[in-house]
């Protein structure tokens, strides 16, 4: 009996069970130097296998690409570059690239490890838990025993069958709907990113204010006579070196709150958005790929017919003929596997798409995340804040200008 459509064909998940499937842990080994070049290392903690395992930038590339060659019809997220890109040095430190790096191979293998599919194959267990001495011939190995999806998947050559008739209207609809959704988040995080660094830039502000206030209470020079009798500059000046401290305070604050915005809230945007993009990338996969290699397979055989009834009426050597009855029958079956190849691309496809939706409530995680950062950090600068505004009056005597509390 042949299963009910929606059994195959509907992902039966939800945002927080995917994320509860796995974590997975990314740190910076310090640099180690080989013969010739100095390498990064990393790592890589997996909470469902309970193992740690070291990792190099180039186990991660041979992951990717083995993975890209066993799911090709399913969302695997791009890696980060391996090098900083000409025209970003300048603008961007080494220190900067690495840890930038670090956080986007950290996302990469957090949406690998919790996808439905990708998390119960055995490519992506060798990834997190074999501790050999060469992971990446390990890699092929594994991939070569299994092959890709559509030799392996039960449904493949029936994918057809559990298709709606409305597919490509469905995949057209869902594939702009998400091109828009995309934008819009590119937007969030756009901002999000800026009011990260305009903390970290507050926080630099508070320090050196401070800075300045110590130096302009460090000043020994003596006062001319004609001010030291009408002006309290002396007691005044005295007392700016101890507020040094509390705008160091302040400084702090206001860079814990940037780290918050950027760990709490950048990173949850820039994870949304490596899924995002790898849909727009299998969507691409989808067309230039089967689809293309599809309509060139019927050139091809078109081509091959027209051959042959030439052949028919101009007769040539018996064996040409066969020969060429030979390659037709070929290329029928390589077309055939083609459309199964299809078919099977469009179901992945229809079930990559559930895949977004399902991530789609990381929206209310991620506001939370903002408004909580927001809350803690306005409440920790305030009570800074509040702590200092009495000592202004203790230290300067008067109100200076300053509004009673209410």
């Amino acid at each position: 009996m042949q299963p009910a459509q929606e059994d195959v064909l509907t992902m039966s998940q939800t945002l927080d069970k995917l994320l509860v499937s796995d974590t997975v842990h990314l740190e910076l080994i310090p640099e180690k130097k080989g013969l010739f070049l100095k390498h990064v290392e990393y790592q890589v903690t997996s909470q469902r296998y309970k193992i740690s395992v070291y990792r190099r930038y180039s186990d991660f590339d041979v992951f990717h690409e083995v993975l890209l060659q066993r799911f090709a019809y399913r969302v695997v997220p791009a890696l980060p570059p391996k090098r900083m890109l000409k025209g970003v040095l300048a603008s961007v430190s080494e220190r900067d690239f690495i840890e930038g790096r670090r956080r986007a191979l950290g996302r990469f293998i957090n949406l690998v490890a919790r996808h439905p599919f990708f998390s119960e194959d055995e490519l992506v267990k060798t990834f997190l838990t074999f501790s050999g001495s060469d992971v990446q011939s390990k890699l092929r190995d594994t991939y070569k025993k299994t092959g890709d999806e559509f030799m392996t998947n039960r449904l493949a050559t029936q994918a057809k069958e559990y298709l709606p008739a409305d597919i490509q209207a469905q995949f057209s609809t869902s594939r702009e709907l998400i091109r828009n959704i995309h934008n819009s988040f590119q937007k969030l995080r756009d901002r999000a990113e800026k009011m990260a660094e305009r903390s970290k830039e507050n926080a630099t502000d508070l320090l050196m204010f401070g800075r300045e206030l110590s130096t302009l209470g460090s000043d020994a020079s003596t006062l001319p006579s004609l001010a030291s009798s009408q002006s309290t500059w002396g007691t005044l000046r005295q007392s700016l070196k101890s507020l040094s401290v509390e705008f160091a305070v302040l400084s702090d604050k206001a860079a814990q709150q940037g780290r918050r915005e950027e760990d709490d809230v950048v990173e949850k945007l820039n994870l949304f958005l490596d899924l995002l993009q790898s849909y727009r990338d299998l969507c691409e996969r989808h067309e230039k790929g089967v689809l293309h290699e599809h309509q060139r397979a019927l050139h091809k055989y078109g081509m091959m017919k027209r051959q042959m009834m030439s052949a028919a009426v101009q007769p040539k050597e018996q064996a040409s003929v066969e020969q060429l009855e030979s390659r037709i029958v070929q290329q029928e079956n390589a077309i055939q596997t083609m459309e199964l190849r299809n078919y099977f691309s469009l179901f992945c496809l229809h079930q990559e798409t559930q895949l977004i939706f399902i991530y789609l409530p990381i929206t209310s995680h991620i506001l939370g995340a903002f408004v909580n950062s927001q809350v803690q950090g306005h409440r920790e600068m305030g009570a800074v804040w509040n702590e200092l505004q009495p000592k202004l009056g203790c230290l300067f005597g008067g109100n200076n200008g300053l509004k009673p509390l209410t």
